[in-house]
């Protein structure tokens, strides 16, 4: 099975991705977690997104193209794959579409994680990461259980530059302006379901699931 997981920042897309991973027994590419790892290796790769993420702008979509078709070249991604947070433009839809194209495959399912603005700006403001083991939690719905120590490793607690009300902000505007001709790009093709993601964490995974079972 091959699937879409749509989002703007902290709208849960990274927690939901790991339950249906599991559930479905498919790879999750996330640009995300590929971006963070060359950051913290300190890459070319990533020294170039760092400086987009830090401004709170979207990575350009030649550098998360070419990373995102190389992953799917690998061979864990032949019975499928779960793609969390991308692509986010229409340029990245199609540079997808013909990727697929080229290698006879097909989506089945694109699903969009629906939260109101101000509920994001919220959820990233109390975020804080650890920053040895890269744990994550929040000030108000999910704080460590002593201050800025991690529960996981005993690493230090830190909020992240690009989770400061100001960037914040910017980031998901920039995401909400740049992915809503992308929402009516699957929404033409009849492949994107919109889920409620103000909802209890277990409630969003119910919901997707059975929207991906409805097509299995």
């Amino acid at each position: 099975m091959r699937l879409i997981l749509l989002g703007p920042p902290n709208a849960g897309k990274g927690t939901q991705a790991k339950k249906m991973v599991n559930e479905l027994n498919i790879p999750q590419i996330s640009t995300g977690d590929i971006f963070r790892k060359n950051i913290k290796e300190g890459t070319p790769l990533g020294v170039k997104a760092k400086n987009y993420l830090d401004e709170g702008l979207l990575v350009p979509d030649e550098l998360v193209v070419e990373i995102v078709n190389d992953r799917l070249d690998q061979d864990d991604c032949g019975g499928g794959f779960l793609l969390d947070g991308f692509p986010r433009t229409v340029v990245q839809a199609q540079a997808l579409d013909n990727y697929l194209e080229q290698n006879n495959l097909n989506l089945d399912i694109v699903l969009n994680i629906h939260v109101e603005k101000d509920v994001l700006i919220e959820r990233a403001v109390g975020r804080r990461v650890c920053k040895n083991c890269g744990a994550t939690y929040h000030v108000e719905f999910q704080p460590s259980k002593k201050e800025k120590v991690c529960d996981v490793c005993g690493g230090e607690i830190v909020q992240r530059d690009d989770d400061k009300k100001e960037t914040a902000e910017k980031r998901i505007q920039v995401y909400l302006d740049e992915t809503q001709p992308l929402i009516e790009y699957y929404q033409s093709k009849e492949l994107l379901a919109t889920i409620d993601g103000q909802q209890e964490i277990a409630k969003v995974t119910d919901d997707i699931m059975k929207k991906v079972k409805e097509i299995s």
